[in-house]
């Protein structure tokens, strides 16, 4: 999405890390990769991170990490064919569809879903090296998630599951449930507050892959697009108390040559209850002036061990925007005027 003004909050902190950063670049003896005049590597910019390699491996690859340049053209033609049928026009004599939706994958198979005009998925895989990766995540070896963990599913299984089958009906008056209680009780996504798998590690999503990289001698920021979350990375210095927690984690950056590295601890679970452990490094290393190679480990006490990826961030001349959601949220009130009234429907039967 490209169609949002900027908070004041995010524009005055944005501004704050422009003001500080002011000092002139220049390049280096090669003229290849911009530094900032403390020679550290610049790496300020925008990225469009919409990549369609895939997070987790086809099991048909097994264990193997690349694949043949025929399968990614392959699959890049596969999402610009997919992308073409379902931005054809809708048939104007349609009749409306079933309560709950029609199973399908068009706008009526779950009713208050996008349609494709606002997805951008990417267009191809991005080569690493001149190699098309079967997957995002390389270990374990068969690029897939390791299994969870008994602490994994036990949390899993206490978590508020945010997530229901839609029946047409209010069906949690039978059940108890308490799905669309008041704000509290939707999704943070839902709320318009945060979404983890845009931001650490990052992972590109189905839209909003901008990312906006502001860096000055002793801070980095990563502007998420999605759902318009400011990372404040601070080099060199320590974590937190462990009492002092964030959705997104506290994050220490360090050099080491013209990688930067950041551990970021202390995140919050909110909703749901606490993992015993998260720990996520990630690597950004410039390949070159065009992109950034980006690089993470996971070590999450809802998993059996760690596991890994890389994929390119490229740089793009787009402008990232805030992303207003829904505009003040009105679509969160309405969800809730909507269980309300089929509160009402159900108590007149």
């Amino acid at each position: 999405m490209r169609r949002h003004s900027a908070t004041t909050n995010s524009l005055a902190l944005l501004c704050a890390f422009c003001l500080a950063g002011a000092s002139a670049l220049f390049a280096n003896e090669n003229g290849d990769l911009p530094r900032t005049a403390s020679g550290r590597p610049d790496l300020s910019g925008t990225y469009d991170i919409a990549n369609l390699t895939p997070f987790q491996r086809d099991p048909k690859y097994g264990d193997q990490k690349i694949m043949p340049e025929a399968d990614a053209e392959a699959i890049a033609r596969q999402m610009a064919g997919f992308g073409e049928l379902l931005s054809q026009a809708s048939d104007p004599e349609r009749s409306a569809p079933p309560a709950g939706g029609d199973g399908s994958t068009g706008p009526s198979g779950q009713v208050g879903g996008y349609n494709f005009f606002w997805i951008d998925m990417g267009t191809k895989i991005y080569p690493i090296d001149g190699e098309y990766r079967t997957s995002v995540l390389y270990d374990p070896p068969n690029g897939r998630l390791p299994p969870l963990s008994e602490s994994g599913k036990k949390r899993r299984a206490e978590h508020h599951p945010y997530s229901y089958e839609n029946t047409g009906g209010a069906w949690w008056l039978e059940t108890g449930d308490d799905p669309y209680d008041g704000p509290e009780s939707l999704s943070l996504s839902d709320r318009c507050l945060y979404v983890g798998i845009a931001t650490v590690p990052a992972i590109s999503v189905p839209y909003n892959n901008l990312k906006r990289i502001i860096q000055t001698d002793t801070h980095v920021m990563i502007l998420i697009e999605w759902m318009n979350w400011t990372r404040a990375i601070r080099l060199e210095g320590d974590h937190g108390s462990e009492e002092m927690r964030s959705l997104s984690g506290d994050s220490i950056g360090r050099w080491e040559g013209d990688t930067l590295v950041v551990e970021t601890t202390n995140f919050r679970s909110l909703p749901g209850p606490e993992r015993d452990h998260l720990h996520v490094t990630e690597r950004f290393t410039p390949m070159g002036p065009g992109a950034l190679l980006y690089q993470f480990t996971v070590d999450d006490s809802d998993y059996t061990s760690p596991y890994s990826g890389e994929y390119l961030w490229p740089r793009t001349p787009d402008r990232l925007y805030e992303y207003a959601c829904h505009e003040g949220n009105y679509a969160m009130g309405n969800i809730l005027r909507g269980a309300r009234l089929l509160e009402s429907e159900a108590s007149d039967q």
